[in-house]
């Protein structure tokens, strides 16, 4: 019950930014709060300027660290705001005033235990990036090395687990509020948003997918990745070495440097296909921020706080997906969402079939250079929510990585779509790897691994059931919206009348 309340005080303080911004839009998402949305309409402040994404993002931004990491999240969800919201929301910027450098200083020191003259012959106390989570001090190791220091907030793994707590709350309510919503799987959205900014708030997991990253890309002529200084590297602390050098989409600035951008975004493409494709590891936050070009012309990757991954056979029914498509077979589209197990056997192959279709023809015959892969597999992904596709996050984020790839393209050579020169390296791929042979080998391969791990698993059922209690096996029941949903709809409508 103090949960509650607690988390109904902070919806009517979040209710009212939002009004302050003209962004109560959200509550139009559940029929049950529409009514209140017109309700409340009177108090929000309509000369607000900007299209309601960009209202909506504002207000994110006013709310604090965590809302902005959500709003980010929620830029990947066109089935729930629509194309120009979601696009708007890709836009939230993720910068915060700094917090004091004697705090970064008593971190680092508390973390690495030791004191900062022992690491550092030089130690900036003002930070040269201040995000949500963590900011950055340029330093000088005591051998000589200059370095970027990489500090978690104070206080911030607390405020965020307070926040997330919240998220779920929210979540449920409108899960109680309206059953139906639940195909949205608001929850599970914020399960996976907790467990990523969780990770991001361990800067060891940032380092270790940093060292993985580099390591997959060792033999890629013109880019590497930052070297990770693990002596001074610990939970709340990351060091890398210092990196000089121009934003990947400084094209004016790349051409004074000498650089051809044309080789640039060739570079580029080939590398942004081996992690989606041959590594399955991709960069999960590819704004031009995080790509810069060094004085030698090597484009270098930062910051791996957010990476996604996808096992084979998700990328080898991406290829699928993505090359039925273009050829227009869009009954093979459907089949590969219904092998790949993103829909229910329940589902009519035929309504999406059709589906497919009226995202497939407006592109047919369209040039490779007009085609923006991501935008089409955010239309794809928000078509199958209405058929009750499966949550997909690691599709979800792969889209939004696909979306910052193209735009970085676009800025090198506005001229040249990045997918025109990845068109070679997807053929090959998709040549080596659905070759009947291959296929058949991985079968075995997959048929004879999931025999050896039956009585492992045979064994862990039994156990988990012996330990369970009897009511734990049993169904769990749901009960109807009780009065206080309604009473606390109530109270955020008083909140905002009082504001």
């Amino acid at each position: 019950m103090l949960r509650s309340l607690r988390h109904a005080a902070r919806l009517v303080r979040i209710a009212r930014i939002l009004a302050r911004h003209n962004a109560l839009f959200p509550l139009g998402l559940l029929p049950q709060t529409r009514p209140l949305l017109r309700v409340l309409d009177r108090f929000q402040h309509k000369a607000a300027p900007g299209r309601p994404g960009e209202r909506l993002a504002s207000a994110l931004e006013e709310a604090g660290p965590s809302f902005i990491k959500f709003g980010q999240s929620l830029s990947t969800r066109a089935d729930l705001f629509g194309e120009q919201v979601v696009r708007d929301l890709s836009k939230l910027q993720d910068r915060l005033p700094p917090f004091p450098g004697t705090a970064a200083v008593a971190i680092v020191e508390e973390e690495l235990e030791r004191p900062l003259t022992a690491l550092f012959a030089a130690f900036e106390p003002e930070p040269v990036a201040a995000a949500s989570i963590a900011q950055v001090h340029r330093a000088r190791t005591t051998d000589g090395r200059e370095v970027a220091v990489k500090v978690l907030r104070p206080g911030i793994e607390a405020a965020m687990e307070e926040d997330i707590d919240f998220f779920f709350w929210l979540a449920d309510l409108a899960e109680r509020l309206h059953p139906p919503f639940r195909r949205f799987r608001p929850v599970e959205a914020v399960r996976i948003f907790a467990t990523t900014t969780r990770r991001e708030m361990d800067l060891r997991l940032e380092a270790a997918a940093a060292a993985e990253f580099a390591e997959n890309n060792a033999d890629a002529e013109g880019f590497r990745v930052p070297r990770v200084d693990w002596e001074r590297t610990a939970r709340r602390v990351v060091t890398f070495e210092w990196v000089e050098g121009l934003r990947i989409d400084d094209r004016s600035g790349l051409l004074r440097a000498g650089f051809d951008p044309a080789a640039l975004l060739e570079r580029a493409t080939r590398v942004f296909f081996n992690q989606i494709f041959r590594d399955g590891f991709f960069h999960g936050d590819m704004h031009a921020g995080n790509m810069l070009v060094d004085p030698e012309g090597r484009i270098v990757a930062l910051d791996f706080g957010i990476m996604g991954r996808l096992d084979l056979p998700t990328r080898i029914h991406l290829a699928r997906m993505l090359t039925a498509f273009l050829k227009g077979d869009y009954q093979q589209v459907a089949e590969v969402f219904l092998e790949a197990g993103f829909l229910s056997r329940e589902t009519e192959l035929s309504a999406f079939t059709q589906a497919c279709r009226a995202i497939g023809e407006p592109i047919r015959d369209q040039p490779l250079s007009r085609i923006s892969f991501g935008r089409l597999l955010a239309q794809i992904l928000a078509m199958a929510q209405d058929f009750e596709m499966e949550i997909q996050p690691q599709l979800l984020l792969l889209q939004k990585t696909m979306i910052m790839a193209e735009g970085i393209g676009r800025s090198l050579n506005p001229d040249v779509n990045m997918w025109m020169l990845a068109e070679p390296l997807v053929e090959a791929w998709v040549r080596e790897h659905l070759a009947p042979a291959r296929n058949a080998e991985r079968a075995v391969r997959e048929a004879m691994e999931a025999v050896r791990r039956i009585p492992a698993l045979v064994r862990r059922g039994e156990r988990l059931l012996a330990d369970l209690p009897p009511a734990a096996i049993a169904p769990p029941r749901r009960s109807g919206n009780p009065a206080w949903l309604w009473w606390l709809l109530l109270g955020v409508a008083l909140g905002l009348a009082a504001d």
